[in-house]
């Protein structure tokens, strides 16, 4: 890749790896950090990767980037073992706001559920692509993405709840 596909590749896929990594951290001023170090990561690998491949290479990165971050933060903090098993109950709340409701069921997600799911509803990638960015194989994609969407079909629960 030269120095014009790199550029072609910052105008084409920064805002759409930016919108994923920020779904993600919910954090602007860290998913903008993700995406620099993700095209530095990019750069530093300018003559291995081709131009054809970059979209595939800056999400994987851009993943693989942002668990690395979480799972520094987390060494760093101190939660609570069963914080992070707490599971997807259902809500009796009723709302108005459908992107409120969804958004708060996402943050409920298991890390690895929330990125499949936003990589398949919210980005639209193929399993085969998902299996690629994530590392895992495309049975473990399919279930994971399986258990995200039971788990935020009983969060939100009925529909007549929402409306």
């Amino acid at each position: 890749m030269n120095t014009k596909e790199y550029n072609q590749c910052v105008d084409l896929y920064s805002d759409g790896l930016f919108r994923f990594l920020l779904k993600n951290v919910k954090d602007r001023e860290k998913a903008k950090d993700l995406v620099q170090e993700t095209f530095t990561k990019l750069w530093t690998k300018v003559e291995e990767v081709s131009f054809e491949k970059a979209k595939s290479y800056l999400f994987k990165s851009g993943y693989h980037t942002m668990i690395d971050q979480i799972r520094r933060e987390k060494r760093h903090q101190d939660y609570q073992a069963d914080a992070l098993k707490t599971s997807i109950l259902s809500s009796d709340r009723q709302f108005t706001d459908i992107q409120k409701i969804l958004n708060e069921a996402l943050e409920k997600l298991p890390e690895v559920q929330k990125s499949v799911i936003m990589l398949r509803d919210y980005e639209g990638y193929s399993y085969e692509e998902i299996e690629e960015i994530t590392g895992l194989n495309e049975s473990q994609v399919k279930v994971y993405i399986y258990r995200a969407r039971v788990a935020l079909k009983s969060y939100i629960g009925k529909i007549e709840n929402v409306i």
